[in-house]
């Protein structure tokens, strides 16, 4: 199952001034894209995501149910937004994969012989190494 597309008219991006490499351009432009989206509230996405999105979401999610996602790693407006919203795309893609079914399994009656037969022997090996002997 492929994840779903967000649309843009559901993300929120602001921007804000960064901090990091940039000289005097980083006192004068707001770089640094802060991304919301009301996952809670979103209607593209099924309540199982939503229920697993809190989980990978963890504290970039508010308690209202919006994810806050603030990329400030390149030096471009248009570069930050992309990347907060490629973010956005990868936890909903982690938060839509359906996890495998484990079935539990028991060691086999043999598997079980071999360990108590192992257990012995290194258990006579050991006693064999006490001073029990003479010289």
């Amino acid at each position: 199952m492929s994840p779903p597309i967000i649309p843009d008219d559901e993300l929120h991006v602001t921007y804000i001034l960064a901090s990091g490499p940039g000289g005097q351009n980083v006192n004068k432009v707001a770089t640094a894209a802060q991304l919301r989206f009301d996952a809670r509230n979103s209607p593209t996405l099924s309540g199982r995501i939503k229920h697993r999105l809190i989980d990978v979401a963890g504290s970039r999610m508010t308690g209202d149910g919006v994810i806050v996602l603030t990329a400030r790693r390149f030096r471009s407006q248009i570069r930050n937004r992309e990347d907060a919203v490629a973010r956005l795309h990868d936890m909903i893609a982690q938060a839509s994969a359906v996890q495998a079914y484990r079935v539990p399994t028991r060691p086999s009656r043999t598997q079980r012989r071999k360990r108590m037969d192992n257990k012995q022997h290194r258990s006579r090996v050991k006693q064999g190494r006490s001073g029990r002997y003479t010289d």
